[in-house]
């Protein structure tokens, strides 16, 4: 199930090309469907305005989607958590809130460091 229901918008990459089309999906809301084009559909556009007014809307849903998955990056890769043992809701939601807080200390540890270099001197 990839939706809990409050949500406005879908992201995906290309993968999820046609879903406001299925069945489960119709039955929703209205939503906002920011879905990746297929590389050879970008391809076919000729007009060079087209293509570049095409290309610079791929660009954009792609920073958001980076957005999102970079902490599930961080999760995974630096601290270690690509598989999750369940130990209770209660508990699996707190270790998830607690990594991905410190996944956001990581993300921005380039611009937090330096204000701790100045503290100690």
């Amino acid at each position: 199930k990839l939706l809990h229901g409050k949500e406005d918008t879908v992201c995906g990459d290309s993968g999820y090309t046609g879903l406001e089309k299925r069945e489960e999906m119709k039955r929703k809301r209205k939503l906002r469907y920011l879905i990746a084009e297929k590389p050879s559909k970008l391809k076919q556009i000729k007009n060079k305005r087209e293509l570049k007014l095409a290309k610079r809307w791929e660009h954009t849903k792609a920073s958001l989607r980076a957005k999102v998955e970079h902490p599930f990056r961080v999760i995974k890769r630096q601290f270690g958590y690509a598989k999750v043992r369940y130990r209770g809701l209660a508990k699996n939601t707190a270790q998830m809130l607690t990594l991905f807080a410190l996944s956001n200390l990581w993300l921005k540890r380039k611009h937090l460091l330096p204000a701790v270099v100045d503290v100690r001197l």
